[in-house]
This record gives structure tokens, C-alpha cells and sequence, in this order.
């Protein structure tokens, strides 16, 4: 894809605010190199990372990966046989560290079961070296210093050369103390050429004997080691070079035991930089409250609410942009400072971040395409050295659009055929529209020209747009509409800004006919928009609600159908209980004849003993008549077999009287009750004697209230309650109080978490009976409960 577009459309803007968030220089690099892909298979991979990316934040913060110098360069001496110094392994030694963090932090993501897109393949290709590791730590501080542990020759050199430090610094303090400070020109030690030395007067130099080894700037102090400490110098001096040797000792043998692993070291830098550049993205998108959009391999681009990246996410207004399906060309009109412009940015942009792997500012469900070129002729061009105008830049960049273009290209015109004669660039616009909707490529172009509002309804695949424009205000609201052509307004704003109207209608006079019926459709189109949304929106909620019932109806269906299986299943047992006990009992009583019979010979049994045995046959059988003339469910039952409409009902869920209206094929019945019409099950209906008539309508509706409202309290209380189970029983309590015939009622929830009360503010918030609602006094529980006032 031509580098010119990053620029055009301020990719390269996105690019840096992506380095922000780097840790490592091989992250650094893969950013400078990052480029749209047009390949499906490699933008899915990378939008899967960035996805990755995303829950690992979510999840746990990040990953653990620590700032990282480049090794590149260390690596290379390693392969030619040079050693390393202390600062390079403290490099390699992060970076091997690092690697073993980030090991044992995705194992334990495995071990927790979460699962990634491409995180755990590229976390398997680390390399680990524990020994190496090891020593590297124990030997390398992170500032690069050799530490004493790295060997024991070491660690007794480094003990001697302290105590030889303290035998210097103690003779030279007796010097600097005593009788003999007079000679100095200050009271300090200092080092020269390596060797502990003190400041003396030029004059008194040969008082301390020894060796002179520099000088001051002025000549007046010399710097002299004396005669007494020369030999404790001389091994001091000694340990030191003991010491630098066996540094380069084990400097050397470091490098030694990395030289063989240069490869996997390198490709450790490669994976980590990699997954530090994830993590960039994943912590980049959380800032722009970005998501991943799916891909459209047939560039049906779809963006709903889509944002530019770059504009203060306070300020910037969402649009929703769709191209590629119905129609592959958009032509927006309409006058300046709209946000032509910036609409333009935006689709290009975002195209361009998600063909890069990036997530886009823009809402749930969002899908682009994978485009091979995206084109942009947008600003003023002009180049002053080439003595070109402003038209001749514009053209000379569309010349160069056309013949580059094909039918996986996305082009973006702004001010199409802008700089010149009207009439020709409006001619000029609609023959390159034509000319690029041949080829088949996708296009979004702004224009002045009305001529280009008839072009959007004529061509076919072409759609006209706009963006809204606020008369009331006299300012644009940066919508962007489909479907409806730009209008400039400029009537209704003179207008309102106080211009005669008698001017306004001389140039309605002076406009042809023709313009003026264009404008009027405009407003009709506009008008007939909103109409439209407004529509939307209560279908949508309308059908929200149906599908948020119609979900409670299954779960309720499903759970009565699993209570009436275990209630069944239950009684099956309860019944073969009885049954068994009743057939031992008839087996015994039986028995108990047999034995009698045994006992007399041939004699009969006397009749009253057939009589007993009889009666205690009788007595196993249960008093069923008894106990289903008590069972409530059935005396309902019973009861609602001889409802019929127009009978006097109760509605049992309510506590409310009603009338049956008419039965339902499903056995349900319709009831009136009050001013409102429902359908309830045969078991919550319970017939009721008519109420007499009463001379005053009024005294009927208001006897009716009074009954209605003794069975429904004026408040209730869900503290303790489940989240679910309360909204349910504040639903119900609702349709209660209303039908009650309540002006108010009070739900108390208490304070805790505050996740109830939200619940429930953003229930009433759509509760459509509801007037307003508000927090309850101080001394009534404050925002402990809500009181809710209905319509």
C-alpha cells in the first residue's frame, strides 16, 4: 500500500502514540515497520493478537515484561569471538530474565484454563538457559558491575584490596591530622594515577618525602604520596590488577557460555519485543476504548459509531458509515465546517488501523474489509514550486488515483472538482464518479455541487449523504446522514439572523424553480428521517421488552415443567408407598383368617368375624373424598370449571375484582379489570358475588381502589434480597401498585454496595408508567430508598 496515504490520513500520528506504551527496542522497530496488511489471513492473525492482547489486560494488567536494550549488536560480537563487558551482560541478563517471567506468568494463565487466540504459540518459542541464567545473576549486577560472588578469587582479591584501602587511608589521616597539616593546602585525601596522594604546598614539597604526581592548575599545591604509604600503594595497586584480571577472567568466561546460544537469544529479543508490541496495542485500544472488528472478505464496511482517533473522545461525535453492500459510492454535499472532512479521515483511518492488526474506535459488531490501496485526495495541494493551482494539484493527485486504482481499492475524493468553473467541475466530478464506479472500486467523496445531489438518486450503487445541520442553534452537529443530499441552509439562517424577509423571498424569486423543489424535498427527506428514528426507537423498545418477557415465559415454562415432573414423580412414590403398606395390611388380616380357620377345624367362621375383618379392609383404603374435598387446588379447579363470561372474578395475583370478558383457545381467560384488559390462567381466577350497584360511578371506583389497595402495600422492602429476585418482585410489585390505583409508593433497598439501587434506577428509567422517581428524604432513609411517583 503507497507509504503517501500514513501520512494523508495521520496513521504515522497513531504510530507514535502506539510507542508510548513500548518497553523494548525490538517493539520500537516492528512499530517503525508497521504497515496495513492485504492479506485476510495476516490482518485476522494480527486483530487476534490485539484480542489477546486485550484479556491479558483485562485479566491481569499486562504482561511482565521489563525495558529492554537492544542486544543486536552484543549478539554480533558474541558470533566473531569477542567478549562481552559487564553493562552487555546485564543486558543479556534482563532479557533472559524477562523470558523466564513471562514463562511461568502464561503458565499460570494455562493452569488457569484461559484461553488465547496466538499468546501461548509465541510464548512457546521462548528459550531458557536456568544455569546460565543463574550465573549471569550471581555474577553481573543490573548497572553492569562484576559482583563479589562471582568467584571466590574474586570476592578474596576485592577483601584485600579494602583492607589495604584502610591501612592507606589511616596513615594518611595521621598525616592530614596531625602536626603535619600545616604543610598541606587543604585536609582531604585524594587519588592520582590510581595512588592514594594528599594535597601539599608547593613550598613544603619535600617535607613528606615519597613521589610527586601532579599538580594544580596554579602550581601553588602539589600532590604528593608519601614516603610512608608508597608500599602499602604498591600493594594496593597490586590487588587492583589482580582484580581487573580476574574480571576479564570471568567477563571472558560469560561470554563463553553464551556464544553457543546466540541464535536462541536473539529469537527470545524477536518474541518479547513481539509480545511487548501486543501488549502496546492491547493498552493503546483501552485508551481510545477501541474494539476488534471482525473482517468482511467481500468489504461490506460496516462501522457503527465510529470515532476519529485523534479527536478528544469528549468532543468527537460518533457515525455510523456503511459501504460496500448496497451501494460502493457515497457522495456527500452540503456546505463547509459540516465535518465533510473528518468523516472521510475516519473511514480511511480506521481501514487503515485495522489492516494494521489495530482495534478501532468504534461500537460492537463493527466489520471491514481488506482493501489493497486506499487512495486520498483530500486538502489543499497546491505545490508553489511547481507553479501549480490549487485545481492542477487536486487533478494531478486524481490522474495518478485513476490509473493506479482497481476494484479492491478504497478512495476518498474531498471537495471533488473544487478550484474551478462550477459547471465544469460538476461535470468533471460526475464523469470521475463514473469513470471509478466502472472499475468497481469504493469511494466516499464530498462535494459543493448540487448537481451531485441528482447523481446520488440517479446512479445506481451511488447513495447520497449529508451531515446535519442544527438551524435552531445555527451550528452543525457532525452527524452524518444516508441517504438524504446536503442543503446549504442559507435561507433559514439569514433568516434567523434577522435578514428582512422580503430579501429572503426576492432571492427565492431569483432561484429557478427547479434548485428550490430540490431544497423542498431535502427538508421533506429530513423531516421524514427523524419521523423514522423516532418510530425506531419505540419499536426497539417495544421489542426489547417483548423479547426480555418472552425470555422470563421460557424460563418460568421450563421451571413449572421440571416442578410438575418432580411433584409427579413424588406422588408415583408416595402412592406405591400406600399401595405396598396396604397390601401388607390386607395380607396380614388375611393371615389372621387363615389362622382362624386352622384354630376351629371345620368349623365355620362366625359372621361377625367376617364383619371385622371386612371393616379392616375397608379402613385401608384413605379417606380420598375427605381430603380432596379440602384440597384448595382442587375446590379451584372446581371452581373454574363453571366460570363463564361475564362473571365476577378475582384476580388472586393481584388482589383486583374483574369480569370475564371471553376464554381463549388456550384456556386462559380475559379480564377486565378496571381500565385495563389481561389474560390470566384458570387457577388465579376465584368467582366472586357481584358487587351491588351503586348510584355514583364515582363511589364504585373508589370502593374498588380502597379494596384493591388493603391488599397492596404502599412500599417495599428488597434489602437482603437477590439482584434477580428483586427486580422481578419490584416488577411485580409495580403493576400491583398501579392497578391499586397508588400515586406513589416506596422501594426500599438499602445503601451496601449500591449495585441494587443502580439496578433498579436504570429498571424505572424505562418503566413506562413511571412519571419520575427520586432518593427518599434524610430522615426517610436517604438514598437507602427510592420513591417512584407514577403518571
Amino acid at each position: 500500500m503507497n507509504s503517501k496515504i500514513e501520512k494523508i490520513l495521520s496513521f504515522d500520528v497513531v504510530k507514535q502514540q502506539l510507542k508510548g506504551f513500548l518497553a523494548t527496542q525490538n517493539a520500537l522497530e516492528e512499530v517503525n515497520h508497521l504497515a496495513p496488511f492485504t492479506k485476510v489471513e495476516k490482518v485476522q492473525q494480527q486483530l487476534r493478537e490485539t484480542e489477546d492482547g486485550l484479556k491479558v489486560v483485562r485479566l491481569r494488567g499486562g504482561m511482565p515484561i521489563s525495558k529492554l536494550e537492544d542486544v543486536k549488536m552484543h549478539l554480533k560480537r558474541l558470533e566473531i569471538g569477542a567478549n562481552l563487558n559487564g553493562m552487555e551482560l546485564a543486558h543479556i541478563s534482563k532479557l533472559l530474565r524477562t523470558a523466564t517471567e513471562i514463562s511461568r506468568f502464561f503458565e499460570d494463565m494455562r493452569d488457569a484454563e484461559i484461553e488465547f487466540h496466538e499468546l501461548y504459540t509465541w510464548v512457546d518459542k521462548l528459550a531458557h538457559f536456568p544455569s546460565i541464567n543463574g550465573q549471569l545473576r550471581q555474577s553481573i549486577g543490573e548497572d553492569g558491575t562484576v559482583l563479589d560472588d562471582a568467584s571466590d578469587a574474586l570476592r578474596g582479591i576485592r577483601s584485600a584490596i579494602r583492607r589495604n584501602e584502610g591501612e592507606v587511608r589511616s596513615k594518611l589521616n595521621e598525616i592530614v591530622r596531625g602536626k603535619s597539616a600545616k604543610y598541606l593546602s587543604d585536609s582531604l585525601i585524594t587519588i592520582r594515577n590510581n595512588r592514594y596522594v594528599i594535597p601539599v604546598k608547593q613550598e613544603y614539597k619535600s617535607i613528606f618525602g615519597g613521589v610527586v604526581h601532579d599538580q594544580s592548575a596554579s602550581g601553588q599545591t602539589i600532590f604528593v604520596e608519601p614516603k610512608q604509604v608508597v608500599e602499602l600503594n604498591n600493594r594496593l595497586r597490586q590487588k587492583q590488577i589482580e582484580e581487573r584480571q580476574e574480571i576479564e577472567r570471568i567477563l571472558s568466561e560469560l561470554s563463553a557460555l553464551l556464544a553457543p546460544h546466540t541464535r536462541e537469544i536473539a529469537n527470545n529479543a524477536f518474541v518479547i519485543g513481539h509480545l511487548d508490541f501486543i501488549e502496546a496495542k492491547a493498552k493503546l485500544a483501552n485508551g481510545m476504548k477501541a474494539i476488534v472488528p471482525s473482517i468482511n472478505e467481500d468489504n461490506h464496511v460496516s462501522l457503527f459509531d465510529a470515532r476519529h482517533p485523534l479527536i478528544d473522545s469528549e468532543k468527537v461525535v460518533p457515525n455510523d458509515i456503511h459501504i460496500g453492500k448496497e451501494f460502493q459510492t457515497i457522495v456527500i454535499t452540503g456546505p463547509n465546517t459540516g465535518g465533510k472532512t473528518i468523516t472521510l479521515k475516519t473511514l480511511g483511518l480506521l481501514q487503515l488501523m485495522a489492516q494494521s492488526g489495530l482495534a478501532i474506535p468504534a461500537g460492537e459488531d463493527s466489520e471491514v474489509g481488506i482493501f489493497t490501496e486506499i487512495f486520498a485526495d483530500i486538502g489543499d495541494e497546491q505545490s508553489i514550486e511547481q507553479s501549480l493551482s490549487t485545481f492542477s494539484s487536486h487533478m494531478t493527485n486524481i490522474v495518478d488515483i485513476l490509473r493506479k486504482m482497481d476494484d479492491k481499492s478504497l478512495i476518498l475524493f474531498d471537495e471533488l472538482g473544487a478550484g474551478t468553473d462550477p459547471q465544469e467541475g460538476a461535470a468533471l466530478a460526475i464523469a470521475i464518479l463514473d469513470h471509478v464506479g466502472a472499475s468497481g472500486a469504493y469511494v466516499l467523496a464530498s462535494t459543493h455541487y448540487p448537481e451531485l445531489k441528482i447523481y446520488g438518486y440517479n446512479r445506481k450503487g451511488t447513495v447520497n449523504a449529508a451531515m446535519e445541520f442544527d438551524v435552531e442553534t445555527l451550528k452543525p452537529t457532525y452527524r452524518l446522514l444516508l441517504g438524504v443530499p446536503g442543503r446549504s441552509n442559507a435561507f433559514e439562517i439569514s433568516r434567523r439572523l434577522g435578514l428582512m424577509s422580503q430579501v429572503i423571498d426576492a432571492a427565492k424569486g431569483i432561484m429557478d424553480s427547479e434548485s428550490q423543489d430540490l431544497n423542498e424535498m431535502i427538508a421533506d427527506l429530513e423531516n421524514r428521517r427523524k419521523m423514522a428514528e423516532i418510530e425506531f426507537e419505540e419499536a426497539s423498545l417495544s421489542l426489547d421488552q417483548s423479547e426480555k418477557l418472552l425470555k422470563e415465559l421460557k424460563e418460568m415454562y421450563h421451571y413449572f415443567t421440571q416442578e410438575r415432573e418432580n411433584e409427579l414423580a413424588k406422588a408415583r412414590k408416595q402412592a406405591n408407598e400406600l399401595v405396598e403398606k396396604a397390601e401388607d395390611d390386607a395380607e396380614k388380616i388375611i393371615s389372621e383368617l387363615r389362622e382362624k380357620q386352622k384354630s376351629i377345624g371345620n368349623a365355620h367362621v362366625k359372621e361377625h368375624e367376617f364383619i371385622e375383618a371386612r371393616n379392616k379392609l375397608a379402613q385401608l383404603h384413605p379417606e380420598e373424598e375427605h381430603h380432596l374435598a379440602n384440597n384448595r387446588i382442587l375446590k379451584k379447579a372446581k371452581a373454574a370449571k363453571k366460570l363463564k363470561a361475564g362473571d365476577e372474578v378475582m384476580v388472586e395475583s393481584y388482589g383486583q375484582r374483574g369480569s370475564l370478558i371471553a376464554q381463549n383457545k388456550d384456556g386462559s381467560w380475559q379480564v377486565q379489570v378496571g381500565i385495563l384488559k389481561m389474560n390470566v390462567e384458570e387457577n388465579g381466577l376465584r368467582p366472586v358475588e357481584k358487587e351491588k350497584e351503586s348510584n355514583s360511578p364515582m363511589t364504585k371506583v373508589r370502593s374498588s381502589m380502597g379494596g384493591a389497595r388493603s391488599h397492596v402495600p404502599a412500599s417495599i422492602d428488597l434489602r437482603g434480597e437477590r439482584y434477580e429476585e428483586a427486580l422481578s418482585k419490584v416488577d411485580s410489585y409495580l403493576d400491583a401498585a398501579i392497578l391499586a390505583g397508588y400515586p406513589q409508593v416506596t422501594i426500599v433497598h438499602g445503601k451496601g454496595t449500591g449495585a441494587l439501587r443502580q439496578g433498579i434506577t436504570e429498571y424505572l428509567k424505562n418503566h413506562r408508567s413511571v412519571q419520575k422517581y427520586e432518593f427518599a428524604p434524610a430522615n426517610a432513609g436517604g438514598n437507602g430508598a427510592t420513591i417512584v411517583y407514577f403518571k
